[in-house]
This record gives structure tokens, sequence and C-alpha cells, in this order.
């Protein structure tokens, strides 16, 4: 599992590895049953608290993306593809509705959009 997060990011890391961890899930990088590191595991190979990691997988099982067995580990849930791809339209209409604020806001057309958009690859 690889996980990368930005001091300069607006939100906080343990969203940030719950984020990533989300879009693994959705792009097949991580699949039903797969275990993820322990969360001291994980805390060591990012640098960061146990709390930091702790917190995310919470948040993880909370929203039924992750399960925790005692004794055993957190393990990725057998969640439906339909709650997964639910997840990924949430995310993706929450960013269109962000770059609708800003088209209105600079004056921006679509096509100026999807020019910048192209530009990013």
């Amino acid at each position: 599992m690889h996980i990368i997060y930005s001091h300069e990011d607006k939100d906080p890391i343990y969203l940030q590895i719950v984020k990533q961890i989300k879009q693994q899930m959705m792009n097949g990088t991580l699949k039903a049953g797969d275990a993820l590191p322990s969360m001291r595991a994980l805390a060591s190979d990012l640098r960061v608290s146990v709390i930091t990691t702790k917190r995310a997988y919470e948040e993880l099982e909370k929203e039924g993306f992750i399960v925790s067995i005692v004794g055993k580990g957190c393990f990725v849930s057998d969640k439906t593809v339909d709650s997964i791809e639910q997840e990924y339209d949430r995310l993706l209409n929450d960013a269109l509705d962000q770059i609708s604020v800003c088209m209105k806001a600079l004056h921006l057309s679509t096509d100026d959009i999807i020019t910048e958009l192209k530009k990013r690859g």
C-alpha cells in the first residue's frame, strides 16, 4: 500500500490517509479481504503518530470500508462495488461543485475548464 501525505494539504493527515485508501479500493489496488498494514507499521512507514493511523482506520471502519478482527488486524471489507462507486460518484460531484463555484467566480467557460483539464492530463 502506497500513501503519500502533505503538510501543505488542507486536509488533516488522517483524512489524507482515508482518502488514499478509498482510492486504492476504488481503483482495484486494494481488494476485499486484503490485509492492511498494522496501525503501528503504517505509522512507522509514514513517520506519523499511531494516533493518526488509528483515527484513519477508525474512520474507514465506521464507513464500512474496512473490518477489524481482534488479534488478526484490519482487512478491506467486502463492501459491494456499488457502494464504492457511490462513494466515487459523491467525491466526483463534490469536486465538480467546487469547479462550478470557481467557474462562476472567475467568469470561466466550460471550454476554459476543459482546456485546463486537458493540460493536466
